[in-house]
């Protein structure tokens, strides 16, 4: 908390210049703090406060009462009237119990409806009985460096805690605790601690541009939020389906340089591959022929730098889709028919 003080002295000798050797100088007369003082609020201020305004009653405190790692807790903000909520997978992850605290104090039990932690993001519902207020996710393709990011959420178990900053960059990737490349990852400057995990950074529309999910301890104004495409993404397929379904062709991996002569004979237009270090048996790749030592460039006709990029490419739409896979085998260059199976969950 960024505190003021005013430190009022106490007369005395010595303590105030004097008039005419003996008298000390009139002091003014005191300022009427009941005055609406709404006017002396500049833009910033205003826009800041409209969102709170707006925004808070759907924010809400997760309480983690029972689970893996003992207790624990974070925050998430509502995305629909019945209930649902938006949090981050990492505060739900291997919970029994969970307890939701909105902004009017009323508490209510919590269940999970369906967690990715590919992208750190869970969908969890309580039920309210009633229509509730709920929070809208703008189109994080149209934000810009430098606009107004305001965040709210419970750090360290302090409720309702506002912040604010701005959008300090963009199109960030960080790892997600399953290893998986995250990326639409925003970064802020607006303060946020243990605690803000799960809740909503905003424009100053009020709409969530992203959900606050990291922060650099020994950094000062270095924080992260999963962009609200990613969100809106993940949290429709978690309500719908409990999950979000993704491909594999079950080979494990490193990323490695080529030589310059190999790409240049081959005529890649990526001087980098995926050196396969396991095929699982029985897997689209182990019956395609893949052998640990060769290395993958390529994957239906685009290059595939690294495993990253191949994580990319395999999704949902290519579950049983026959695809082309390019790979290096030595000198010779090689081309396999892979038919990506459904990534099992965990």
């Amino acid at each position: 908390m960024n505190l003021s003080p005013y430190f009022q002295g106490q007369r005395g000798p010595g303590l105030f210049p004097t008039l005419g050797g003996s008298d000390p100088l009139p002091v003014p007369a005191a300022t009427d703090t009941t005055a609406d003082d709404g006017h002396l609020l500049d833009a910033y201020s205003q826009t800041v406060a409209a969102v709170v305004n707006r925004v808070a009653p759907t924010v809400v405190n997760i309480r983690v009462a029972a689970g893996e790692q003992g207790p624990g807790g974070g925050s998430g903000f509502l995305v629909a009237p019945d209930g649902f909520i938006v949090t981050n997978s990492h505060v739900v992850r291997g919970a029994r119990e969970l307890e939701v605290t909105l902004h009017d104090a009323r508490t209510f039990p919590a269940q999970v409806v369906g967690t990715d932690p590919d992208t750190d993001l869970a969908v969890i519902r309580i039920d309210a009985r009633e229509s509730l207020p709920h929070a809208r996710l703008a189109d994080s393709a149209a934000i810009r460096v430098g606009q107004v990011a305001v965040a709210i959420g419970s750090p360290y178990g302090f409720q309702q805690t506002v912040t604010a900053g701005i959008v300090s960059a963009l199109g960030r990737s960080m790892r997600a605790d399953s290893g998986r490349l995250m990326d639409d990852i925003l970064q802020t400057d607006a303060a946020l601690n243990p605690g803000n995990s799960g809740g909503p950074l905003l424009n100053s529309a009020g709409e969530v541009i992203g959900v606050n999910t990291a922060v650099i301890l020994p950094a000062q104004g270095i924080c992260f939020a999963i962009g609200s495409n990613t969100a809106q993404w993940v949290a429709a397929w978690l309500i719908k389906e409990g999950r979000i379904r993704r491909s594999s062709i079950g080979v494990a991996g490193q990323n490695v340089p080529l030589h310059p002569r190999v790409v240049r004979f081959h005529r890649l237009t990526a001087a980098r591959g995926i050196l396969v270090s396991e095929v699982e048996a029985g897997s689209p790749a182990a019956q395609a022929g893949l052998r640990p030592g060769d290395i993958i460039v390529g994957f239906k006709g685009q290059a595939v730098a690294g495993i990253d990029e191949l994580h990319k490419r395999l999704v949902a739409s290519e579950i049983g889709v026959p695809s082309a896979l390019m790979a290096l085998r030595g000198a010779e260059k090689i081309f396999f028919v892979v038919t990506p199976r459904e990534q099992r969950a965990g």
